[in-house]
């Protein structure tokens, strides 16, 4: 059979994609760019879900792309290197987080922020260099620049590592940034949920005391027994919120869900600092005689820049830091996407693809 010129420059890949704002996921042929000069192509064996991907899926930010294969927390095995790829070969275990594109030369980019690139190109839903729409991890294969490929330690388990590559550097990030990182801070952490749950064991990893800051009583023996906080505070309870009033140092608030700040606001000491990493679809009120009385900060922080994912994978490595998950078989995940509305999981689903997607072609 003949080739049509266009195939030439691709390969076929196999995955799941939402086709319309219903955010059903079904199965679905496409291609991928066949590998260039400096591609690093790889069979993908795990993929998390992410928040964001049921935000994706529905179109909640009004920038999705049908067809939209989600999935950016994406490991697997290197199948084939460019030839003037340095840092990676065939075999190695690897992954791809958010991004996969970025200019590298605005003043971002020249400082290891590429996720704050004005023309950051995202791991799916975006528009490549050549035009084509970028497809995500719930596939059978991936294909990316080296830039944007993390290698995997061999001591982290490759179903483990993937939520690292968007909610571990998400928390890493502002801890480092905001110097959340010492031993002699107390912050508070605000969700238990994927990311919640990354931030408490990566602050305790860095000696930081931690409180978990919820509205679930049901999250305090998890927080206190299993995720090892060192206390718990019920968001609804007015006499908690009262007694630990200009408590700490700062806060990490994980929720993409509206929620009053002015509460968060009083717990800080003077010059403390809420840092929003959830997303929520609406704006948050934010009263300003909070921010003056104590000359508090309000900051965000989106993921991470390569050079800092690499260093966060190297810490989760050194510290045996891991996300706590559920693995699902690929046909399982319409119905991930609905447990995840509710957020009824511990903490992350992370789908077997290298096992399952096959068995559900």
């Amino acid at each position: 059979m003949t080739r049509l010129p266009e195939e030439e420059h691709t390969n076929k890949a196999f995955g799941w994609a939402a086709r319309d704002t219903s955010g059903v996921l079904s199965p679905f042929k496409f291609s991928r760019r066949a590998t260039g000069e400096k591609d690093v192509a790889f069979k993908v064996l795990y993929c998390g879900i992410c928040h964001s991907d049921l935000h994706m899926v529905k179109n909640e930010w009004a920038s999705s792309v049908y067809p939209l294969v989600p999935g950016h927390e994406i490991v697997g095995e290197v199948t084939e290197v460019g030839s003037k790829v340095q840092k990676f070969k065939v075999g190695d275990r690897v992954g791809v987080g958010c991004m996969v594109g970025s200019c590298h030369s605005c003043n971002d980019c020249t400082n290891n922020l590429e996720n704050y690139c004005p023309k950051l190109i995202l791991t799916y839903g975006a528009k490549y260099y050549d035009g084509s729409i970028t497809y995500g991890g719930y596939s059978d294969t991936m294909v990316a620049d080296e830039h944007f490929i993390v290698r995997i330690p061999d001591n982290l388990p490759l179903d483990a590592a993937a939520p690292l590559l968007c909610a571990g550097i998400t928390v890493y990030s502002p801890l480092r940034y905001y110097g959340l990182d010492r031993p002699d801070l107390h912050i508070g952490v605000v969700g238990l949920g994927g990311l919640g749950h990354m931030a408490v064991k990566f602050a305790k990893a860095l000696g930081v005391k931690v409180t978990v800051i919820s509205t679930s009583s049901n999250k305090k023996k998890e927080a206190l027994g299993n995720l090892g906080a060192d206390s718990f505070l019920l968001s609804r309870d007015q006499d908690q919120l009262q007694a630990a009033k200009g408590t700490l140092d700062g806060i990490i608030d994980t929720v993409s869900a509206q929620h009053p700040l002015m509460p968060l606001l009083g717990l800080l000491k003077t010059d403390g600092k809420l840092v929003l990493v959830g997303a929520p679809e609406k704006p948050l009120e934010l009263p300003a005689f909070s921010l003056l009385q104590g000359r508090k900060l309000v900051g965000g922080s989106c993921i991470g820049g390569m050079k800092e994912t690499e260093e966060m994978v190297a810490f989760a490595a050194k510290h045996n830091i891991k996300p706590d998950i559920e693995v699902i078989p690929m046909d399982y995940v319409n119905t991930a996407m609905e447990r995840l509305l509710k957020s009824d999981v511990k903490y992350r689903f992370v789908i077997d693809i290298g096992n399952t997607l096959k068995a559900t072609s």
